[in-house]
């Protein structure tokens, strides 16, 4: 196998996956990564390029992923069916955020809530760029940072469809949002679970502890490498987000009616990047995002209500009559009975999501028990079917049960009837019920692909093998695709964390092998995985489905993909510059 320049005789790490003989290859790693990436390239060729609804897609390529990995892998049936069940846990807990912020939104629909948003919104701006910067980049970031697997989507895209958003913007922006904040989302998870369980083990700690250094030291060496790369490249994503809604959602399809506010645009991407940044240079991983999102909404909001770098004119959709089809879904937001406009405050109409922000923290922060006792019910499989599968999911820890509890608060402080409630959870089970069909297919098919690294043909897993054939052909450009590669992972997965897992190791070998700063190649996998989660397939099917969306997709995926090549091709450029510019080494960690 052809290593790159100055790779011979450097070991990948043992820790993550293992060693293969070459003895027992009978398939060159090529035909591996090509017969790998099928299944992808399907799902891409029937979303984006025929439109087909991911309920028809994605049971097909989930068909193909299972041929593959028992065709030429090798996979046990057992082992398939272990993984498959796997993923049915995992969609337990996707469906359950989903019905969790549906519910909060529909309730609140039902209480004269929205109503009360809505006006709230107009006292600070009615300018939908605004309202974007506002909602989706800061309130979205600070919702990810306290809880992540996608919940800020779930949370802001139905709240933006109930303030009047197209419901194809809405998914369009709640995607964009994770990206800078997803790297330490759910305080911290994709560092402190994804890199240290994807590169630890007691090969790597024992190689740390020649050079006297334990692994939490390691892990903020990443997060100062990987809040500097964010710094850098997701200070525009609010820009970003504000000209392709006006393009592709605006009556006059203008890019430039969205750069007309870039200076407002600018100030909400450094007022989260900045403290942001800081944060993770001098705290560690846990709290960039959750400590950056609230400084920069309160410097946000207090410049608009001045009229601080907004422009004179006031930004808004067509009416609602103009828009296509394929923009809506049905459950635009409806008017709202004037007494109950009247009868909820608009203190009262956000309390709810301040609860919820409240109640994500103090059930993320490992200082406090309460996460604790939330994880003390659980339902597991262990060693499903004997195969060293395990499946487990905690349902009052994941964030469906906080907005659940959020609810039922909201109906005493609002004062509901039960009729009203009533009416919430019936429409909100109805749009779960889509949702459910098409990540049914798309979750098991990810862990088919994870677990496919136990097989009978002694390959290594099938996303490793992608990546391996990257590494071995591309040399000193490493550097411009280790972040490409956190994208894949998170496209596969839907999840930053989980692309960590999978690749963090891999990419630390690589940079041993090619004897450039490992913690950077790991950070840039980081980084690279949280701009993947912008074009994650169950990631947009499940925002899709807290607004009704199904079916479109690849119309969202189109979109998402622009952002998503931005801050590879930026991050890539970054890490160029840092390994042959600036020589960025990491010479006490290369020790043999």
């Amino acid at each position: 196998m052809k290593l790159p320049p100055g790779g011979e005789g450097i070991k990948i790490p043992t820790c993550f996956f293992r060693p293969v003989n070459p003895e027992f290859i009978k398939m060159p790693l090529g035909t591996q990564a090509l017969l790998a990436v099928l299944p992808i390239l399907l799902a891409g060729v029937l979303l984006v390029g025929f439109r087909v609804p991911a309920k028809w897609a994605m049971p097909v390529v989930y068909v193909a992923a299972v041929a593959v990995a028992v065709g030429a892998w090798q996979m046990d049936w057992i082992r398939v069916w272990a993984a498959s069940i796997q993923g049915l846990f995992l969609t337990f807990d996707l469906l359950f955020i989903i019905f969790g912020a549906l519910l909060l939104l529909k309730t609140l629909e039902h209480s004269g809530g929205v109503a009360a948003i809505r006006r709230s919104f107009h006292t600070i701006s009615d300018d939908r760029r605004v309202q974007i910067i506002l909602l989706g980049w800061l309130f979205g970031s600070f919702i990810e940072g306290a809880s992540g697997f996608g919940t800020p989507a779930a949370v802001c895209a139905p709240l933006m469809v109930a303030m009047g958003f197209p419901a194809a913007a809405a998914v369009m922006i709640g995607m964009m949002i994770q990206s800078t904040a997803v790297t330490f989302g759910a305080v911290g998870t994709p560092v402190l679970v994804g890199v240290q369980g994807g590169v630890g083990g007691e090969l790597f700690e024992a190689q740390l502890a020649m050079v006297g250094m334990e692994m939490r030291e390691f892990l903020r060496l990443v997060t100062t490498r990987a809040v500097i790369l964010h710094g850098i490249a997701g200070t525009l994503m609010p820009t970003f987000m504000v000209m392709m809604t006006t393009r592709f959602f605006g009556q006059n399809k203008s890019w430039s009616e969205g750069l007309s506010i870039f200076p407002f645009a600018l100030l909400g991407g450094l007022a989260f990047t900045v403290p942001y940044t800081l944060t993770g240079v001098f705290l560690g991983p846990e709290f960039p995002s959750l400590l950056g999102a609230p400084v920069g909404l309160v410097i946000v909001t207090y410049a608009a209500r001045r009229g601080w770098l907004v422009p004179k004119d006031t930004w808004q959709f067509a009416s609602q009559e103009a828009w296509p089809a394929d923009w809506v879904s049905g459950l635009e937001v409806r008017g709202v009975d004037e007494t109950d406009e009247r009868r909820v405050s608009t203190g009262k109409a956000w309390a709810p999501y301040l609860l919820l922000a409240v109640l994500l923290v103090l059930s993320r922060l490992p200082q406090l028990p309460m996460g604790d006792w939330l994880r003390w019910v659980r339902v597991s499989w262990g060693n499903i079917f004997g195969t060293g599968i395990s499946a487990i999911t905690t349902p009052l820890y994941l964030p469906g049960f906080i907005l659940v509890v959020v609810v039922a608060l909201t109906f005493f402080l609002h004062k509901m009837s039960g009729a009203a409630l009533k009416r919430a959870v019936s429409e909100s089970s109805r749009v779960l019920l889509g949702a459910g069909f098409v990540l049914v297919f798309t979750v098991p098919m990810v862990r088919v692909y994870i677990n496919s690294d136990v097989n009978g043909a002694d390959f290594l897993s099938m996303p490793i093998a992608m990546a391996e054939w990257v590494a071995t052909n591309v040399g000193q450009v490493w550097p411009m695709f280790a972040g490409v590669t956190g994208a894949l992972g998170a496209f596969i997965a839907g999840s930053n964390t989980v692309s960590n897992l999978m690749f963090s190791a891999f990419q630390y070998g690589v940079a041993e092998r090619l004897m450039v700063s490992g913690v950077l190649i790991v950070a840039l996998q980081a980084v690279g995985a949280a701009a993947g989660n912008m074009i994650a397939i169950h990631n947009v099917v499940a925002a899709s489905a807290t607004v009704g969306l199904l079916g479109r997709e690849g119309y969202i995926l189109r979109k998402t993909i622009l952002p998503t090549v931005y801050y590879l091709v930026v991050i890539g450029l970054l890490g160029l510059m840092a390994v042959h510019l600036l020589g960025a080494v990491d010479p006490l960690l290369l020790v043999g």
